[in-house]
């Protein structure tokens, strides 16, 4: 990716009641995560210090930015594994700013974090189990692990091998298929695409829409711009750990500043 500076925009404005849909609509769907004027970063040093976005009910929302634009050091500070140094962030209209991962969990919120984070040494449906720890039924258990390996077949075929024998393509559907196991209502995918093949990131973007589908929201942070852009609903920009531009991403394609900066264009 290019290190051009993007001037900060909304790509396709709204009003405060909806969000511009795909096909131009306005939607009213109900706003899952609310994340405002966020700051974080690590001991005395701010990596994110301006960074605002919306995800509502049911959709795909990309976040994009160069190496070391801040994007990772947000869905930490979103998902409690660092603290926030300022700002807001509200899951379902409450304030969930700085809880711990765990509880995050337990309100419906999974993360699949860059370079999988599998347990090498365990069976990949032993895995898969690891993300249903604060599941005590059995019979619920079961369903979630039929629901996963339909999504994955590819998995079920593999569930008695040890995961670190696994490719890096069927890790990162491993990985996935883990924070399925948690019965997220909102999935946040962080670099899924990261050394992997580019047939094999087309299957993970299909993936995902497919994730989608099924009613579960998604948050997905990507530098494969044009093919996130694609999938997703609504994109945000950051940059130097601000958010700058924001649209549709169908929209976000045929941006000028965006193509200039991360499309080559």
């Amino acid at each position: 990716m290019g290190n051009e500076s993007l001037v900060k925009t909304q790509a396709d404005p709204v009003g405060e009641a909806g969000k511009a849909a795909p096909d131009g609509a306005i939607t009213d769907k109900e706003i899952l995560l609310e994340v405002v004027d966020l700051q974080a970063g690590y001991n005395d040093m701010t990596v994110v210090r301006d960074v605002c976005f919306t995800v509502r009910k049911g959709e795909i929302l990309a976040i994009l930015g160069s190496n070391g634009s801040g994007k990772t050091t947000t869905l930490r500070a979103l998902t409690g594994t660092i603290k926030p140094m300022g700002g807001t962030v509200r899951y379902r209209g409450e304030d969930i700013t700085g809880l711990p991962p765990y509880e995050l969990v337990e309100k419906g919120i999974a993360m699949v974090p860059e370079g999988r984070m599998l347990f090498g040494g365990m069976s990949v449906e032993d895995n898969l189990l690891m993300g249903a720890y604060l599941n005590r039924d059995k019979q619920a258990i079961k369903k979630r692990l039929d629901l996963v390996y339909g999504l994955f077949p590819r998995v079920q075929e593999r569930k008695r091998q040890i995961a670190n024998t696994l490719s890096g393509g069927e890790q990162q559907m491993v990985a996935i298929a883990r924070g399925l196991m948690s019965d997220p209502q909102l999935l946040i995918l962080d670099e899924p695409s990261l050394g992997l093949m580019p047939i094999l990131v087309q299957e993970i973007f299909r993936f995902v829409k497919e994730i989608a589908d099924l009613g579960v929201t998604v948050v997905i942070v990507e530098q494969n711009a044009m093919d996130t852009l694609a999938l997703c609903d609504y994109a945000i920009v950051i940059q130097n750990g601000e958010s700058v531009i924001e649209g549709v991403g169908q929209e976000l394609l045929a941006n000028e500043d965006v193509k200039r900066a991360y499309l080559g264009g």
